[in-house]
């Protein structure tokens, strides 16, 4: 994978991929502009270098609707006060407006284009609409790890019609970070898996068997867990289809020596409600029809001693519904742990990071990734197709 430090921008039309699906309030005000921050120094690289600046995003799922309120326009102007340089923009990604505005750029600026999932032919990869993207270019990077397991028109087609194509800063700091945590870790590697379903993880855990050392699972997907080893989890959550495989994981974890760590306690509510009744109980004592909605104290307490010994640590999912301030309490504690330990820590972005922000650790971990659905794809062992694409 060629890295943009490799090749010659100056004067160069450039065009970045960059992730600005941003969160915004109902006023279009823009709510955390991160994703927007973690390209700033692939921006300034090529504004120094005199490159002409083409930088290309999607918003939400328009669904090949132009929306106002999916319009990247709001990116642009937070971009420029970052800055505090002029960023035009362009109502369209492709056209002929956008071709005068590009062949109008001189070296140094930046020109932002409108959402390109305002074409339904950025998601659907059509080599048509891929060419006049990149015919809008000399050199194409990749600075978007966040959708590069996906297959479309700006992150894999593009680079089929390009002179030169490479990977940005973000994209390189990202898959990097994996290694080191996953294929070449400091040891004991341990993992801490958890969220709500066992068939968003399943192939994850079962490649992860072949790296950790120790493997902390909790949230709602622990309850599989807990009801193939036979514990009666009453109301909660559970994948039944996937009783027999959850099986074969505890069975593999077993004979290849890896510890494998369940709630011993959780945290039981009457109902899924921010308002419900609550008790703590061992994990064989749920009340009838009550279900677990966070792990308990003793499990926390657990989970967090068998951090403390970690080399490395990879954090994938939340504990419990730690949206509700009842049931953040487990992944509070293990956040926490994590944040104090002197291992290299990353988590996985998405609700993992959200989780991490809220616990208030994200400055105390190694690196929290921008991609959680990324993350998870190189979990699962296998290679990005926007890394497979620059290959």
């Amino acid at each position: 994978m060629k890295s943009v430090r490799d090749i010659d921008v100056q004067g160069k039309r450039v065009f970045v991929r960059v992730d600005y699906n941003l969160p915004m309030d109902e006023r279009l005000n823009i709510t955390d502009d991160n994703r927007i921050r973690a390209t700033l120094d692939q921006i300034e690289y090529l504004v120094a270098r005199n490159a002409k600046i083409i930088l290309a995003s999607h918003m939400g799922r328009p669904n090949g609707v132009k929306d106002k309120k999916l319009s990247l326009l709001p990116a642009g102007q937070r971009l420029a006060e970052i800055l505090s340089q002029n960023v035009l923009f362009v109502d369209d990604c492709i056209g002929q407006e956008v071709e005068r505005k590009v062949n109008a750029l001189e070296d140094g600026q930046i020109l932002l284009l409108e959402n390109l999932r305002f074409h339904t032919e950025e998601k659907k990869n059509d080599p048509v609409f891929a060419k006049k993207l990149a015919d809008l270019c000399d050199v194409y990077i990749n600075n978007a790890f966040a959708v590069s397991h996906r297959d479309q028109a700006s992150i894999t087609g593009i680079t089929k019609f390009v002179a030169q194509a490479c990977a940005g800063f973000l994209l390189e700091k990202e898959v990097q970070s994996y290694k080191n945590s996953v294929e070449h870790p400091k040891k004991p590697l341990v993992a801490i898996i958890g969220g709500a379903k066992v068939s968003s993880k399943l192939a994850a855990l079962e490649n992860m068997l072949n790296f950790v050392d120790k493997l902390i699972i909790g949230g709602a997907m622990a309850n599989t867990f807990l009801k193939a080893k036979g514990v009666d989890t009453q109301g909660s959550m559970i994948e039944e289809d996937l009783l027999k495989i959850a099986g074969v994981i505890l069975e593999k974890a077993d004979q290849r020596g890896i510890e494998l760590l369940l709630p011993s306690d959780l945290m039981a509510a009457d109902k899924f409600d921010k308002d419900a009744a609550t008790k703590i109980v061992s994990i064989d004592k749920i009340p009838e029809g009550w279900m677990a909605l966070d792990i308990g104290p003793e499990t926390a307490d657990r989970y967090a001693k068998a951090i403390q010994d970690a080399g490395t640590l990879v954090w994938n999912g939340p504990m419990g519904v730690f949206e509700m301030e009842k049931f953040a309490m487990g992944t509070k504690v293990v956040a926490d742990a994590i944040a104090g330990s002197t291992a290299f820590s990353i988590v996985g972005g998405g609700d993992t990071g959200l989780a991490a922000k809220q616990c208030g650790v994200a400055d105390s971990v190694s690196y929290i990734s921008t991609g959680g659905g990324a993350f998870l794809h190189m979990m699962e062992g296998k290679k990005l197709p926007g890394v497979a694409a620059l290959e």
